[in-house]
């Protein structure tokens, strides 16, 4: 595993994510497509909670504490438990980029970790380096996601106009 270039491409992503929502106002972010849903404010925040509370300290915990339970998390029941949807777009941004900043820096010092120090899951083991693959994933799920959003939000305030000249989405 290259850390310097994924920590490259997870800086990359927090931009790309930052670009995608930053002009929107907390109405926009707050819309949801549906009751089911999650809202871009949602993801936002989804994103920061993760970037605190799962990937980093589960990599740390599998790397520098063998054998110690992982800590609980509930990503799901946050999204209304931590009452999501009524935060502020700006300040659920700034706080995303600052962790990711503090994660990047993180990873930057780690060294040459040995990526295949397993970690025994309910579901089975997993290795540090699949943590640290599927973080970079997750970015880009959630980008797909908040385009995807901005899509829906977008054609929904252009109605009752049609977007069918933009090309077929």
């Amino acid at each position: 595993m290259d850390i310097e270039h994924l920590a490259s491409q997870m800086a990359g992503n927090a931009a790309m994510i930052s670009a995608l929502v930053q002009s929107l106002s907390d109405q926009q972010a707050r819309w949801r497509p549906d009751p089911d849903s999650w809202s871009i404010l949602e993801v936002i925040n989804h994103l920061w909670d993760e970037e605190r509370e799962d990937f980093r300290v589960r990599i740390d915990y599998t790397l520098y504490l063998p054998g110690e339970p992982w800590p609980g998390i509930d990503p799901g029941g946050w999204v209304t438990e931590r009452r999501y949807n009524e935060r502020r777009l700006r300040a659920s941004l700034d706080g995303f980029l600052s962790a990711r900043k503090a994660s990047l820096a993180w990873l930057r010092q780690l060294g040459e970790p040995d990526w295949d120090v397993t970690y025994e899951t309910p579901w089975g083991p997993i290795r540090a380096g699949d943590v640290f693959a599927s973080w970079v994933a997750h970015d880009l799920l959630h980008t797909r996601q908040l385009v995807e959003l901005s899509w829906d939000c977008t054609t929904a305030q252009l109605e009752p106009y049609s977007t069918e000249y933009a090309g077929e989405w």
